[in-house]
This record gives structure tokens, sequence and C-alpha cells, in this order.
């Protein structure tokens, strides 16, 4: 399967490659090509000094969009309108979004946007594609950690069915992560919202990079 990853370059993207480029066709998509094709570099000679091949390629953000089955969107949330505004050819693809709308004063806060959650505001945006929300209570350094077997849950929401069941596999295709039908589009207000709650688990207790598993 081709994974075209937007913001590829992020902390997030990076590490989703490192995670997907064994087992499925990576496109790291940037801004910059130059930083796509050095995180590529580095994806594929990190995967190297641990014995394990890869499928990874550094192109631009359009081109991830273009030659992805499946577009991932790891993005910041306050750059997911311009970033879309720039790119087309969404038609019939499925977009996944892990985007986190979060805020911080003293604690780490929800902050959505007026359509209810990133995922709804991401659908309003692109009305051509599938939109997934999974992959949101996923730490960086959790993806980046190869000796992390990842035995988390992931919850995804969808309003497509077809698609919800394609990304369900897809994500039960990376190591230990277990998906979980969490209902449609309107939930992802309730997925993302756990991210500040587990920043905030993370500060005050002093532990790192929290997830959840259902059990």
């Amino acid at each position: 399967m081709k994974i075209g990853i937007v913001g590829g370059t992020g902390g997030i993207g990076e590490g989703m490659a490192l995670r997907l480029a064994p087992s499925h066709e990576v496109i790291i998509g940037s801004r910059e090509v130059e930083k796509a094709c050095s995180a590529s570099e580095c994806t594929l000679d990190t995967l190297k000094k641990e014995g394990v091949s890869g499928h990874c390629i550094g192109l631009c953000n359009q081109d991830a969009v273009d030659e992805g089955d499946i577009i991932v969107l790891a993005i910041p949330f306050r750059f997911v309108e311009s970033t879309l505004e720039e790119l087309t050819g969404f038609e019939e693809k499925v977009v996944v979004s892990p985007v986190n709308p979060i805020g911080k004063s003293e604690d780490f806060y929800y902050a959505p946007p007026g359509e209810g959650s990133a995922a709804q505001l991401i659908a309003r945006l692109l009305p051509e594609a599938s939109v997934v929300t999974a992959f949101n209570n996923i730490a960086a350094n959790r993806w980046k950690d190869l000796a992390d077997p990842l035995e988390y849950s992931v919850a995804v929401c969808s309003d497509e069915g077809a698609a919800k069941a394609e990304v369900m596999q897809f994500v039960a295709s990376i190591s230990k992560l277990r998906p979980f039908d969490a209902g449609p589009l309107a939930i992802s207000s309730i997925v993302e919202s756990i991210t500040p709650l587990l920043l905030n688990l993370a500060r005050l207790n002093r532990m790192k990079d929290v997830g959840i598993r259902f059990v």
C-alpha cells in the first residue's frame, strides 16, 4: 500500500515513516523537497542499522497526495487550512487525520474549531475525500522508538464505512496497534480531546509519552 504523509518531516511524520516503510511504500511530503529527501534518507539509514529494509521516498506535499493510496495529514492544527489550500487531488482519497487542536495556558486544553473537531474541519475543506480520524493519541517519540512494540489502542472514526474499514486494516498492520471502531466523524472531538488529557497526566505525574489501551 502507498502511504502519502503530508507534513512528513515533522516528529509524527518521521516516526510514522519509520514504522511504515518496512511494510508499505511511504512517500514523505514536505513544502521543501530537500527536507523530504533528507528525512527519507534518514529513515532508510535508521532502518538499515536495525537490519531492516524499507520503501521510502521524499517528495513535495502535492506528490504525496497524488501518489498515495492513503493520505496522512501529519501537520499541526494551526497549519491545516493553509496547507490544504495549497493542495489538490483529494477526490476519492482516504485521508487520515491524527490532528489534535490543543491550546496551552497553565495546562493543556482542547481547542476545537467551529466545526467541532479538526477532523470535521478537514472534511469540510475536502468534501470529496473520505476523512478518517486515527492515530490521535500516539506520541511522536513512541513512533520513533523502534524498540517500543506500540501496544496501544487506536480509536477510528469516519462517516464512510469502507474508508473506516480500510484504515482499521492499515492500523492493524503497524506493530501491535489495535484499531477500534469509535463511530462517526462527529465522535472525533472526543478522540482528539484525549490527547491534552494525556499531556496533562504526563506532566503532573512525571510520566512520559502516555498512550491509551482498551482492555
